[in-house]
């Protein structure tokens, strides 16, 4: 990768510079300032809520700072920064080896897209010698679930309330599509507002650095503020197996994942600064991360009563909305790899019905979903599932009447990759990595139940 060359794009300093929450409005105000320049971004907690319980509001303001820290990435890969300054912040051995390890990770696909060497620009310095005392709190056993509009948070919101658990959908952002499921659901949605500052679009605009930032991860520190204000012990997201997989290894050997801040590697860092820094009473997992793709899109193939109204197309959630009309795009990775994983437990008419489209017959796109198997290039930037998922699942439709004269799964089928492709994978390993908390796995279901009786 080039080194950085356009010095004018680059910031001499890079300062956060404070973080406040209005209890009486529920906006938390996040500041950052770009050599002299001021930038505030906003987040809004619906209902303005505000513990009485002391040790909660402490805790909260103790979660809010790793969110101004974590939040602070949107700006950072902007400008790189020649120096950070953490004068404001508390930042101890944890949190700055934490805050590295994110920036660098969660940037990687932002470097290695513009070509970039970050080397020696990520530098959190600690500045105190002890963290902040984690509170201990008395939190009701309910669970805040991430939703996202697409399959995996369904499935696990699914889950979570057979088990017994009292779930609660919350999302960031106004997407209707997300609004939608939930009604689908039954349940209320708290929506979470997050305007960036108006400041990044005028630099971007003006051609500051642009890409992929690790937004789950920002997704997840709000996520827990809110799980303090509105009093829930489990914070859970629906990441599954297949994210904690590198996109792709560059020429230097260093492997960079579009999805580091839904990998199992994040969501362990993240859960013990949570634990260490703010509560260990407060749970942050992932309820889906013994299950591959396969194996959830064979759970929700069942839940007919979504497949109107969901999407896994990433082009519907954006902060200032969608991007599209209708739910699907029907041209892009995610698209692609939702019709390959769902093909398996699906008869074209049905799969039809959802998309709109026919896309595993559709002889432009060949490309699309050569990539998604990893034959010739990487497989693309997007949240899809694993090479192995997707290989499997060409191999197995070609198996099937339905599915095996469709213009893709002919010309794929006689690769030898795919050929020599393993069975699906169509249920969760509990032996696998996870920070599933054992009261909670042990009330679900798919961790009980015989795969030999299904």
């Amino acid at each position: 990768m080039k080194g950085l060359t356009d010095s004018d794009r680059r910031a001499n300093c890079f300062s956060f510079s404070g973080h406040h929450y209005d209890a009486a409005t529920g906006e938390a105000t996040l500041s950052y300032e770009i050599d002299g320049q001021l930038l505030h971004e906003t987040i809004v907690f619906p209902w303005a809520p505000w513990p009485a319980d002391a040790s909660r509001q402490a805790a909260f303001l103790q979660a809010l700072e790793v969110l101004h820290l974590i939040a602070g990435i949107s700006y950072f890969k902007a400008v790189l920064p020649h120096s950070i300054e953490l004068e404001k912040c508390r930042v101890d051995d944890a949190l700055s080896a934490f805050l590295n390890e994110l920036y660098t990770q969660g940037l990687g696909e932002f470097a290695y897209v513009n070509q970039l060497d970050l080397s020696g620009l990520i530098q959190f310095k600690k500045n105190i010698d002890e963290a902040p005392v984690a509170m201990d709190l008395d939190l009701a056993e309910r669970a805040l679930v991430a939703m996202g509009g697409g399959k995996d948070s369904l499935v696990c919101l699914q889950m979570l309330n057979e088990a017994g658990i009292d779930v609660q959908p919350a999302c960031v952002g106004g997407s209707e599509l997300i609004g939608d499921t939930a009604r689908v659901a039954g349940l209320p949605l708290i929506r979470i507002g997050r305007k960036l500052s108006s400041q990044l679009t005028q630099m971007n605009t003006a051609g500051a650095w642009n890409g992929h930032v690790p937004v789950t991860a920002i997704n997840s520190a709000i996520l827990v503020c809110a799980g303090l204000l509105y009093g829930y012990r489990y914070v859970v997201f629906a990441n599954e197996s297949s994210a904690s997989e590198a996109t792709l290894t560059d020429s230097q050997g260093m492997e960079v994942n579009h999805q580091y801040s839904k990998s199992l590697a994040f969501e362990q860092a993240f859960r013990e600064l949570i634990r260490h820094r703010v509560s260990p009473n407060l749970e942050y997992f992932s309820a889906l991360r013994c299950h591959g793709e396969i194996a959830i899109a064979r759970h929700f193939s069942g839940m007919a009563e979504y497949h109107a109204v969901f999407s896994s197309c990433n082009r519907n959630f954006h902060l200032d909305g969608s991007h599209i009309k209708g739910r699907w795009c029907q041209d892009c990775p995610k698209c692609r790899f939702a019709a390959l994983a769902l093909a398996p437990f699906m008869s074209p008419e049905q799969l039809v019905a959802i998309q709109g489209a026919d896309l595993l017959d559709r002889q432009e796109q060949l490309p699309g979903f050569r990539q998604l198997c990893g034959l010739g290039e990487p497989k693309p930037f997007e949240c899809v599932g694993s090479v192995a998922e997707s290989r499997a699942a060409m191999r197995h439709l070609a198996g099937l009447p339905d599915w095996r004269g469709k213009a893709v799964v002919k010309a794929l089928a006689v690769y030898p990759e795919v050929r020599r492709a393993g069975d699906l994978e169509l249920f969760p390993d509990p032996d696998a990595g996870h920070c599933i908390p054992s009261a909670v796995m042990a009330k679900m279901a798919c961790f009980q139940r015989d795969p030999d009786a299904i």
